[in-house]
């Protein structure tokens, strides 16, 4: 897939780093299956690229960043819509953040929840305008991830601050996020785009093959985490069609509280 057919998302070269954003405003920039491909095409495009130093991940607007899957669609249709080869591929676009062997930023400029969290967490380094928000949202409408999104998330922030994003499901401030370690810098939402092209062009001046050295270095002590998600997508696929599942897809197109009362 080249950049001119893209929908969902932007894919743009500034200088010498690769800016790509979410364009999906309308649903808080949450991906369907076809933003997803978008995104895997995207990010190849920019590690083929020699042009390319490092890559800014963002998202459009100034409400999301990414709010994760479309819960709403997954609703109204059963599934993340129609993709190129029939397949969600988003244990491949995780996979290929981490492996592009260039770093990548995440210029977070409103809601991270959900999957989208777990987009920002896997980026290299994180800036934060200071309306972000950070989140999980998956047990609320019957969906988890026990892969990177989970596991590796420990790493970065903890087991018991892990544990409290996963379990409690609150929300949490730009200045909170710095504080746990979720974030490199917080800036004034005007100011956000501009420190991230701060940050590439810095790393645009320095050894690209020390960097991708750095890069494959600090995955490898936690690339058995790939593993983990195999089996916890594996069980998820069976799990989104279950009556329990469904019923935290329905509740949030709905704009309900669910009730997983029957399932306990």
């Amino acid at each position: 897939m080249k950049p001119d057919e893209f929908t969902d998302i932007t894919y743009e070269i500034e200088e010498t780093w690769a800016v790509i954003t979410i364009n999906r405003p309308e649903r808080y920039n949450s991906f369907r299956g076809r933003t997803v491909d978008e995104l895997l095409a995207a990010f190849k495009h920019a590690w083929a690229d020699s042009r390319v130093a490092c890559v800014i991940l963002t998202g459009a607007g100034e409400k999301a960043f990414c709010a994760g899957g479309d819960v709403k669609e997954r609703a109204e249709t059963g599934s993340y819509g129609e993709t190129e080869f029939g397949l969600f591929q988003i244990q491949q676009l995780h996979q290929t953040m981490r492996d592009i062997p260039k770093p990548v930023i995440a210029a977070v400029n409103g809601v991270a929840v959900g999957g989208g969290h777990v987009l920002h967490v896997l980026c290299d380094l994180s800036i934060a305008s200071e309306t972000a928000r950070f989140g999980q949202s998956g047990p609320r409408v019957g969906s988890f991830d026990a892969g990177f999104g989970s596991a590796y998330l420990a790493r970065v922030v903890g087991e018991k601050r892990a544990r409290q994003i996963w379990f409690l499901l609150d929300l949490y401030d730009a200045h909170t996020a710095e504080r746990w370690n979720l974030v490199n810098d917080v800036v004034p939402a005007e100011e956000l785009m501009d420190k991230a092209r701060e940050y590439a062009r810095k790393i645009s001046s320095y050894s690209p093959t020390a960097l991708r050295f750095l890069k494959h270095s600090f995955n490898a002590d936690s690339d058995h985490m790939q593993g983990l998600g195999n089996i916890a997508f594996a069980g998820l696929d069976l799990f989104v069609e279950t009556p329990e599942a469904k019923e935290g897809a329905n509740a949030f197109a709905e704009k309900r509280a669910p009730d997983f009362g029957p399932w306990r």
